[in-house]
C-alpha cells in the first residue's frame, strides 16, 4: 500500500513539473548583452549601451556556461515575471464611487 501511495505522489510531482515547464516554455524570452559589472549568488548586473545597468536575479537553477566574473562579456537570457499587481481606480470607477447628489 505504501508503494502505491509513493508511486502516486511521484506521478503527481512529475505531472506538476511538466505543467510548469510547459507554461514556462510559452513565456517570451528576452536577452541583454554587455560586460558584467557585479555578480553575486543572487544577481548579475550587466552594463548596457543605452539603458545603464540591468540587474537580473539568478538562483541555483540558472545555467551558466563559462566563467562568470566581473568584466566578462555575457548574454543573459531571461523572462519577465510579475511579483505584484496593484489595480488603480480609473476615472469611471471614481465617478461611480461618489454618493449620488454630490
Amino acid at each position: 500500500m505504501n508503494k502505491l501511495i509513493a508511486m502516486c505522489l511521484v506521478a503527481a510531482l512529475c505531472f506538476t513539473a511538466a505543467l510548469s515547464a510547459s507554461a514556462e516554455a510559452k513565456t517570451k524570452k528576452y536577452q541583454v548583452t554587455g560586460p558584467v559589472v557585479e555578480v553575486t549568488d543572487t544577481k548579475i548586473v550587466v552594463q548596457t549601451k543605452d539603458d545603464g545597468n540591468w540587474e537580473i536575479t539568478r538562483d541555483a537553477t540558472t545555467k551558466i556556461t563559462g566563467e562568470l566574473k566581473v568584466g566578462a562579456k555575457v548574454t543573459v537570457e531571461y523572462r519577465m515575471t510579475a511579483i505584484a499587481v496593484e489595480v488603480k481606480a480609473g476615472k469611471d470607477d471614481k465617478a461611480e464611487a461618489k454618493p449620488a447628489g454630490k
